[in-house]
């Protein structure tokens, strides 16, 4: 059996390209005890592989060049040889970035579709729902009534932390790219303000909609917003740094602001975190995640791209921010 992959054949270099990726076509191993082979239906695109990207020590090995990127995936198992997967099941794992994938059982999920469709393992009910959980109630401690800001608020893991904070009783303020952003965060996802990094002044625009400060900064781009935040932040504020896309694609390193006073002064506590620290709350989260999407109080939102050749293409649409929600890639 004959499978196409997508192979990183260059690092990248600052903004990754393309040509940084190449598709190859390779016989599938023949299937061993324990293992599942699985056809992928649905491959993850995100920001995190580009610091993996690099070979370079970080919390993760980078990637190896020439061969299948990793990532996650959804996809339907054609055959098994491990007692606790049969074909058919839809099931959740390491994929990686290719047709087909021969995987050890233990490291698949099984998934129900008949309980949410399935992408959503990607999503709201994957990963970056998990991340914004965590981030939100155990990082942060976002209580009622209080005023949260949250960046790259249209992205996988910010929507999901803006309905979040919603759901919690706060008052949630996004930051996004663009006015399609904006007026969806608004409009669809019920945030109480909006900014649009790119037009608005983004000082003016937090003295204006947290005049009282911001309580709890959920942190997805670091680089200037967050240096700005930095200066609205409340006495006894919480910072949880999820992500800084604005830095993944530079090559030195940024000399940020001396911000060290103001924390004392205002008891500022930052913090940053990994979803895979609270693999103990991961049924919690899950269990009270599927529960507000069944109850329409977290809503679903993804960017497809049809293709797996399109893989390279749907990566980088991340940093020109194309996607609003989760960016996925339907095989």
């Amino acid at each position: 059996m004959r499978n196409r992959q997508i192979v990183m054949t260059t690092r990248p270099i600052g903004v990754p390209k393309v040509e940084d990726f190449s598709m190859v076509t390779e016989n599938v191993p023949e299937i061993g005890d324990q293992m599942v082979l699985v056809g992928a239906q649905y491959l993850s695109v995100d920001p995190y592989m580009r610091g993996r990207m690099r070979d370079r020590p970080s919390y993760a090995p980078p990637f190896a060049l020439n061969t299948v990127v990793p990532a996650a995936g959804v996809g339907v198992v054609r055959q098994s040889k491990h007692p606790g997967f049969s074909e058919g099941d839809v099931v959740l794992g390491p994929l990686g970035w290719q047709e087909a994938a021969l995987i050890e059982g233990a490291h698949l999920q099984r998934i129900d579709p008949a309980w949410a469709p399935i992408s959503t393992a990607l999503g709201v009910l994957g990963m970056p729902g998990l991340t914004a959980y965590v981030g939100m109630i155990h990082v942060a401690e976002v209580q009622l009534g209080q005023t949260v800001v949250v960046s790259a608020a249209a992205g996988a893991v910010g929507l999901v932390a803006c309905q979040v904070g919603k759901i919690l009783g706060a008052r949630v303020i996004g930051i996004a790219g663009s006015e399609a952003k904006t007026q969806a965060l608004v409009n669809e996802f019920g945030v109480d303000g909006a900014i649009n990094y790119r037009t608005d002044d983004v000082d003016d625009s937090l003295g204006r909609l947290c005049p009282e400060g911001v309580d709890v900064y959920f942190d997805n781009v670091g680089g200037v917003i967050t240096d700005i935040l930095f200066e609205h932040l409340s006495v006894h504020a919480r910072v949880a740094v999820c992500g800084q896309i604005s830095g993944y694609n530079l090559e030195t390193t940024r000399q940020m602001p001396d911000m060290l006073w103001r924390l004392v002064s205002h008891r500022i506590r930052v913090e940053g975190f990994l979803v895979g620290d609270f693999a103990d709350q991961r049924q919690e989260a899950l269990l009270r995640l599927s529960h507000w999407y069944h109850d329409g109080k977290l809503i679903s939102r993804e960017h497809i791209v049809d293709g797996l050749e399109r893989l390279p293409e749907a990566f980088l649409g991340l940093f020109s921010g194309e996607n609003i929600g989760k960016q996925l890639v339907r095989v």
